[in-house]
């Protein structure tokens, strides 16, 4: 249960630093663009703070799985966060300036959606 709870630790903590201060207004624009790299970029800084944190977990624990399914675990991550940033802004643009209860609902959706890709990741990286 230590590991589990660690995991989800670093995964939150890096979720906070790639999504709300590094994150640039450039990434932040164009993330809406299919495609972008300003969004494959955002996609890629996650999955680098996903593997840093996966890092840091192993050197306390071991991890039960082989480093194939390490590296099959942060390219979904990368494929999802991309795709959950990118249908979040195809949704939420006319909502953005009055920020108003569906800005908010789909904002947090989206974050939702983001928190069970690590309880997913969790439970396969330590279930095995």
């Amino acid at each position: 249960m230590e590991a589990g709870l660690l995991a989800l630790l670093l995964l939150e903590l890096k979720h906070f630093v790639c999504d709300f201060v590094t994150q640039t207004p450039y990434q932040l624009r164009y993330k809406r663009v299919y495609g972008h790299p300003a969004g494959l970029l955002h996609a890629a800084h996650h999955l680098i703070g996903s593997a840093a944190a996966f890092a840091v977990l192993a050197a306390f624990v071991p991890l039960p799985v082989p480093l194939t399914v390490v590296a099959m675990l942060l390219g979904a991550e990368y494929v999802l966060h991309y795709h959950i940033d990118w249908a979040k802004e195809q949704v939420i643009r006319p909502y953005v300036a009055s920020q108003g209860p569906a800005f908010w609902a789909i904002f947090g959706f989206d974050q939702l959606l983001h928190q069970l890709t690590y309880v997913a990741i969790i439970y396969v990286l330590i279930r095995g």
